[in-house]
């Protein structure tokens, strides 16, 4: 089957074809029919099976078909909602590429940036919005955005979306939108949250299952290394000496990780940068630019960040710290395996991670194989006592700048209530020194 089967206006297809697509993935080809036969749908596919293209391309044929007056103002009849920068920067630019034969405008809103170019292009008018959910309840609170004319919703990466507490945010935009309406909803997994989510705002929906929740790719050669956490560094740097492994993104649990695994690499002189939430969004996508154009070797990245990185041909995936929820994993190594192709997954494990590689191996129902030459083998047989790595754990971050993570109590262990009781100021210091004993000084 190619394009030209699905019923595509020959404006897409053309567009298709100047993207070099010829033959559709699995869930294009089965989702695509669905969507332009108006059904709500769930799709259930691992990273970089061609999910954008499979509600992209829908979409635009359907709009594209709805006539609308020319002198009539453009109202937003698409939203897509995802949970990252570059996701959505993605899914934008895919939009255009598919629809640039076409008279739909597009347009993308994300936190971490200025809203005023964002503000200038939604008041020129716009068919499809490409947003973050944080981003673009600001803009709705501030009367830019009205969502009354939403006739498509896409909710992409809901799985992530989940775990980034994104829902109530979500909740609130579905609000807004007006019940008679087509929804598409993607997730590489399925928790029980997601599944009430999607008995609460699907219609009788078709499902797409390509690939079973959260399996890993076969066609990525996997291995791991036992290492101690101080000689993960030299692993690394080890590894990288090999000059067949022309481009690896390096995945690390916390933004602080990832800036010292670069401070790292830069001392033996291995070219890389950093991206996490930490960063503007101007220093991510140069950093991005960057990787993608060949001008650094290593991208080192937070699972938050690097959700919705697309490279072709990624030579190698390092798992410099196993991710806490075995999904993770394989949203991870998915990134070196797209669409269908071969690549190359390595992993660090320390005593302490040794748990999250048994539910990882629980999870993709297969044993990682151990590499044999490993320089720095791992010592360190006593894991980290629990109280002690609950110390090291660093503060939950929010997804986009400004978004502050919730805390129960704002006076909870404050720097300048440390001389008492917890939450409580500390008791009075006796000295002295008469209290009516003061210097004062005047100006002038």
């Amino acid at each position: 089957m190619n394009f030209k089967d699905l019923n595509l206006s020959p404006r897409i297809l053309d567009a298709l074809a100047k993207e070099n697509y010829a033959v559709p993935t699995p869930i294009q080809e089965q989702a695509i029919p669905l969507v332009l036969a108006g059904r709500d749908l769930l799709g259930c596919a691992q990273t970089g099976t061609g999910k954008t293209a499979a509600f992209a391309v829908p979409i635009l044929q359907l709009l594209s078909g709805r006539a609308v007056e020319r002198n009539e103002p453009r109202k937003i009849r698409s939203l897509v909602l995802t949970p990252t920068r570059e996701l959505a920067v993605q899914i934008y630019e895919s939009f255009r590429s598919y629809g640039r034969y076409t008279r739909l405008h597009a347009c993308v809103v994300f936190g971490g940036v200025s809203q005023k170019m964002q503000v200038e292009k939604l008041r020129r008018g716009v068919d499809i919005l490409v947003a973050t959910p944080g981003r673009l309840n600001d803009l709705m609170n501030q009367g830019y955005i009205q969502l009354q004319n939403v006739e498509i919703l896409v909710l992409d990466e809901a799985d992530r979306m989940l775990d980034m507490g994104f829902i109530a945010d979500v909740k609130k935009i579905i609000a807004k939108i007006p019940p008679k309406r087509q929804t598409l909803l993607f997730s590489a997994t399925m928790p029980k949250e997601i599944e009430e989510m999607v008995n609460s705002i699907l219609v009788d929906p078709a499902k797409v299952e390509i690939t079973p929740p959260a399996t890993t790719v076969e066609m990525i050669d996997q291995s791991l290394y036992f290492v101690d956490k101080d000689n993960k560094r030299k692993l690394l740097v080890h590894l990288l000496d090999d000059q067949s492994i022309r481009s690896a993104l390096v995945f690390t649990r916390t933004k602080h990780g990832a800036d010292r695994v670069v401070k790292d690499l830069e001392r033996a002189n291995i070219n890389a940068q950093a991206i996490h939430g930490n960063k503007s969004q101007n220093a991510r996508q140069t950093a991005l630019n960057s990787f993608k154009n060949g001008d650094i070797r290593v991208l080192v990245a937070t699972d938050i960040a690097a959700r919705g990185i697309d490279i072709e041909d990624l030579s190698c995936v390092f798992n410099y710290d196993l991710p806490e929820v075995p999904e993770t994993y394989v949203h991870r190594i998915g990134r070196t395996g797209r669409a269908g192709l071969s690549g190359t997954a390595v992993s660090f494990c320390c005593i302490d991670e040794k748990s999250d590689l048994r539910n990882i191996q629980r999870l993709i129902g297969k044993t990682i194989p151990v590499a044999e030459d490993n320089p720095y083998p791992m010592m360190l047989t006593t894991p980290t006592p629990k109280s002690e790595l609950r110390r090291r754990r660093p503060a939950p971050a929010s997804a986009e700048p400004g978004r502050r993570a919730p805390f129960k109590k704002e006076t909870a262990g404050r720097s300048d209530f440390s001389g008492g009781a917890k939450g409580k100021p500390p008791a009075k210091k006796y000295t002295d020194k008469p209290k009516w004993k003061k210097t004062y000084s005047r100006k002038g």
